[in-house]
């Protein structure tokens, strides 16, 4: 999930008039720019994992009730690299740091919440597990969401018009998400997990609004965000029936092998549009053309939400408090506020 706060910046240098105009055309930062902080999080085992452009925070309810947190420093590529923060590469930059960070994050997590661990150091994973771990992920995705449903459409409808190929494999593409997200929360551990996501976007939701971060005036606020994960999972999909639809256009009626080459290599385009229109749409909520865009995936989110209660709330504070507080402070530092730039975060 990712998350900008409305907070506002302060300009402390220019640059010539060509050099930002440039910059605009491009959406990007101006290097000397204190940029509004932006704030993602994710559920994990029984806690919440909050990141902000420079660092990252889980914290862990352990099983003899007391918290656990680990915060770690953020190396962002797109802070150092122009290239990395261009429109649609800097969605699948995103992407791919959020994923990274999460695997840590879960990893501490199931060690706490398992074992209720002392030392960070005896939670660490080491790098090539976190790489095992994430290939595994990112292949079971592939092969459930991208190439099992354009396999699934050829084998069973192998003589389609192009048109209908990439509305019936697309249809067939979103029935599988939102079975997968049905059928999983019917297991218990998955629905407190789902709490768990409702207490982070309620703690974002509340600090958007400027309200006093507490459990009790945390709770009333929105289980919902229109900047989610999954609100951006769904828009993934939705894009992907477009640029398929091209494809098809151009290649004419590919061959199964190509067929499942295509959908793999176009994810990270695919994936760093979604990102770019989601980031566009949480800057112009007022928007109604935006809203009405945004609605499917406020309701799917629904599956992935669960009301949350103050114990769990409390976890997710601790996470963003210690985030906030760190990324401030990082903030507060004169050679910080003359080389910051604003980084989109994906959780």
């Amino acid at each position: 999930m990712f998350f900008r706060s409305r907070k506002p910046g302060v300009n402390v240098a220019t640059v010539r008039s060509g050099r930002k105009r440039l910059r605009r055309l491009l959406g990007l930062p101006l290097v000397a720019t204190a940029a509004t902080p932006m704030y993602g999080g994710q559920a994990v085992i029984e806690g919440v994992m909050m990141r902000s452009p420079s660092f990252w925070s889980v914290a862990v309810r352990k099983p003899n009730g007391e918290l656990a947190e680990v915060s770690r420093p953020v190396d962002s590529l797109m802070k150092r690299h122009l290239l990395f923060r261009l429109p649609v590469i800097r969605g699948v930059m995103a992407l791919g740091e959020s994923l990274a960070i999460g695997f840590r994050a879960l990893a501490i997590s199931t060690e706490y919440a398992a074992e209720g661990g002392e030392e960070e150091e005896s939670i660490e994973i080491g790098r090539w597990a976190i790489t095992l771990m994430f290939v595994f992920a990112i292949v079971f995705a592939l092969g459930l969401f991208k190439v099992g449903p354009a396999a699934v459409t050829r084998l069973a409808f192998p003589n389609l018009s192009n048109n209908v190929f990439v509305l019936v494999e697309g249809a067939l593409r979103v029935t599988v998400l939102i079975a997968y997200m049905a059928l999983v929360s019917l297991l218990p551990d998955i629905r407190r997990l789902w709490a768990y996501h409702g207490a982070e976007h309620k703690v974002i939701n509340a600090f958007e609004a400027n309200a006093e971060l507490t459990p009790e005036k945390v709770k009333p606020y929105s289980v919902i965000h229109p900047r989610c994960g999954t609100a951006f999972l769904l828009w993934v999909m939705v894009i992907a029936i477009l640029v398929y639809w091209v494809i098809g256009l151009i290649f004419g009626h590919l061959s199964m092998l190509w067929l499942i080459v295509s959908r793999i290599v176009m994810l990270f385009p695919i994936a760093g549009l979604a990102y770019e229109l989601i980031r566009f749409a949480g800057k112009h909520r007022s928007n109604w053309i935006l809203k009405v865009l945004l609605a499917p995936g406020l309701w799917l989110q629904r599956l992935t939400t669960r009301e949350p209660a103050l114990d769990q709330i409390e976890v997710s504070l601790a996470a963003f408090k210690r985030v906030y507080e760190l990324e401030t402070a990082r903030a507060a530092e004169p050679q910080t506020a003359a080389m910051a730039r604003a980084i989109d975060v994906v959780a």
